[in-house]
Parts: C-alpha cells; sequence; structure tokens
C-alpha cells in the first residue's frame, strides 16, 4: 500500500518562509509526477506547484517566484519551499503523485499539512 505522509505545516508571518515535505512510502515500482494543490476553506482544491520525473515544473500564477518545488528521487520525498508568503496562502496543503504499482499506475494523495499566515 502506497502512502504520502506531509510535514512542514505551520503558524508563521506574513513575509515568513516554510519548508513543506512529503515521503513516500509502501510498495511501488516507479513515482512520475509528484506535486502539491491546497485547499482553503471554502473553496476548491487547486494547484500550487508540479513536477515530472524528468525535471520539469509547473507553478500555478499566484506562487510564481515565491515558491520551489524540488524533488530527491533517491529519497522519495518532494519539496515544497515556501518564502513570502501572504495571508492568502493560508490553507491545508496536500502532496500528490502518480505512482505505479503492481498493478496500476494511479494518483495518491496525502493527508495534508495546515498551513497559516498570519500576524
Amino acid at each position: 500500500q502506497v502512502q504520502l505522509l506531509e510535514s512542514g505545516g505551520d503558524l508563521v508571518q506574513p513575509g515568513g518562509s516554510l519548508r513543506l515535505s512529503c515521503v513516500v512510502s509502501g510498495s511501488f515500482f516507479r513515482i512520475f509526477s509528484m506535486g502539491w494543490y491546497r485547499q482553503a476553506p471554502g473553496k476548491q482544491r487547486e494547484l500550487v506547484a508540479d513536477r515530472e520525473r524528468g525535471g520539469s515544473t509547473t507553478y500555478a500564477d499566484f506562487v510564481k517566484g515565491r515558491f520551489t518545488i524540488s524533488r530527491d528521487d533517491a529519497e522519495n520525498t518532494v519539496y515544497l519551499q515556501m518564502n513570502d508568503l501572504k495571508p492568502e496562502d493560508t490553507a491545508v496543503y496536500y502532496c500528490t503523485g502518480h505512482i505505479t504499482t503492481e498493478r496500476t499506475t494511479d494518483r495518491y494523495w496525502g493527508r495534508g499539512t495546515q498551513v497559516t499566515v498570519s500576524s
């Protein structure tokens, strides 16, 4: 069974920084894309950033220049470095990945980590 476990969420002041981590564990053959979504109260879940195994990245317009996604494939880990955080970045951040197991390739989700930006 594949599991994604996020960490790093916290309460931070506007202008501050956080680094989120997500580790994939369990039985699988390959991880393709990995990324981060977020969901604020009363809003739909939205893409924050995505990184393909080959290195190409996609960022939402609202985080370009502030957030950086990176991967450590040897450790099955994806990171999200978040700088210059704003109150509107407050949300639950979810890790996701397209992962191949012995049966198929599916999208998997973590349970989320809370990021709160407030003074």
